[in-house]
């Protein structure tokens, strides 16, 4: 006789693609706070009676505390475990809306949506992060690729109902409804992750080392800091964080400064048909890239999509007054935007190994908090500065060139020289 055994709740939770699954319901519920947050700007600049730079302060702080903390995030994660920190994460997170939704200052504004939201997002986004590329040494570009998907999916789902509920019932009751959905979602999808036991390995890996360019042994943080690849890579990272963020967090005055937002473009206003499709190309690039870098490499696909989104953007330019053409092209640019969140964490992991990698991406993550910086309140000033936001769009252009260059010409030679030397 022969008896069927179900397999067990700790069987299932150490399949490496039920906790990609887990990890990706965590990233989906904590991305509305930095992808829908444009749709809350004008409502609250009229409550709050301030300018868009004051305002956009509070988007530059959410981006700082979910970066710039992000090594000791990562700690944190690593000593007490993805099911306790992430489920900390997703209710500071969810709670920062509740507590913004009452907020009737701009400190308090900052202080709630910014501050809190910020470190929440932060434990979640470099929590998944770490752990996929773990759980995924054989395909870390798709992997990571399809986790960050989450973060730039999430929003598909809540751009309209987010919208038409401000339009409806205003923004106070809409942070609370939705801040009580993103945390209840991240709490309990929490509740499954693991990580791999010491020196896993998925069945029938082998490392192919040299056809990856991928290092032999892990690199500490202090090692790693001290080389010249990870601040190139920094470099790197905070150009591209720049250019996107800088476009990012202004879409809706992009919008409105052209006439297109109301605009209706298939039945649609155009505003927020225009987020639904940058979510959704956002998402899509991730594990695209991801993956093409996984075949062709790192440096070769990062040239690919950086000039794509240098392109992009100089075309969204020229047409930006065309509600149809402003809905394809914002999607376009996020295409060529997006991947950074998977190509940079890949090709860290590939260049000082898996053991930290959690806490090394943590430090490289700061420079998405260098981009907000840089981004958002710089590109609202250059506009009040100018009147145009002609010099906004020229500087993500040249950001984005530089970029792919440096990619194929100074990154590619130090890693070969690093990889040599390891």
């Amino acid at each position: 006789m022969s008896v069927s055994i179900a397999p067990t709740q700790s069987a299932v939770l150490t399949n490496r693609w039920i906790q990609l699954l887990l990890g990706l319901v965590a990233m989906m519920a904590i991305s509305s706070p930095q992808y829908v947050w444009t749709l809350f700007t004008g409502p609250l600049n009229q409550k709050l009676g301030t300018t868009l730079p004051q305002i956009q302060v509070t988007f530059s702080l959410l981006i700082v505390l979910q970066t710039f903390f992000s090594p000791f995030q990562a700690y944190l994660v690593d000593r007490f475990g993805p099911k306790l920190l992430i489920a900390v994460g997703a209710i500071m997170s969810g709670g920062s809306w509740l507590l913004a939704a009452h907020a009737d200052s701009l400190m308090m504004l900052y202080i709630t949506y910014g501050v809190i939201g910020g470190f929440g997002t932060g434990i979640i986004y470099v929590g998944i992060i770490g752990l996929m590329v773990r759980w995924f040494p054989d395909r870390r570009g798709l992997a990571t690729g399809l986790a960050a998907a989450g973060y730039g999916f999430g929003a598909i789902f809540t751009s309209f109902p987010i919208d038409s509920m401000i339009k409806s019932a205003g923004y106070a009751h809409t942070l609370v409804v939705w801040g009580i959905i993103q945390g209840v979602i991240g709490v309990i999808a929490a509740q499954g992750l693991r990580i791999p036991p010491e020196g896993w390995q998925p069945e029938g890996y082998a490392a192919a080392v040299p056809a990856r360019m991928q290092s032999k042994r892990s690199y500490s943080p202090a090692e790693m800091l001290r080389s010249p690849v990870f601040w190139l890579l920094f470099l790197m990272m905070s150009m591209m964080s720049t250019s996107g963020l800088m476009v990012v967090s202004n879409v809706g005055p992009f919008a409105k400064e052209f006439n297109v937002a109301d605009a209706l473009v298939l039945g649609m206003a155009a505003l927020p048909l225009s987020l639904t499709l940058s979510r959704l190309t956002n998402g899509l690039t991730r594990p695209f890239f991801g993956w093409v870098s996984d075949h062709i490499g790192r440096e070769s696909t990062m040239a690919l999509a950086f000039f794509l989104e240098c392109a992009a953007i100089l075309v969204l330019f020229a047409f930006i007054d065309h509600p149809a053409l402003f809905v394809v092209l914002t999607g376009l640019v996020f295409f060529g935007w997006g991947e950074i969140f998977s190509l940079f964490p890949a090709t860290l992991t590939d260049t000082f190994g898996p053991k930290y990698a959690a806490t090394n991406y943590g430090f490289l993550y700061i420079a998405q908090g260098v981009g907000s910086i840089l981004g958002g309140p710089v590109a609202a000033f250059l506009k009040q500065s100018t009147g145009s936001w002609t010099s906004v769009f020229i500087i993500v252009a040249v950001l984005d060139a530089v970029t792919a260059l440096l990619a194929v010409t100074a990154l590619r030679k130090l890693r070969i020289q690093h990889l040599q030397a390891g």
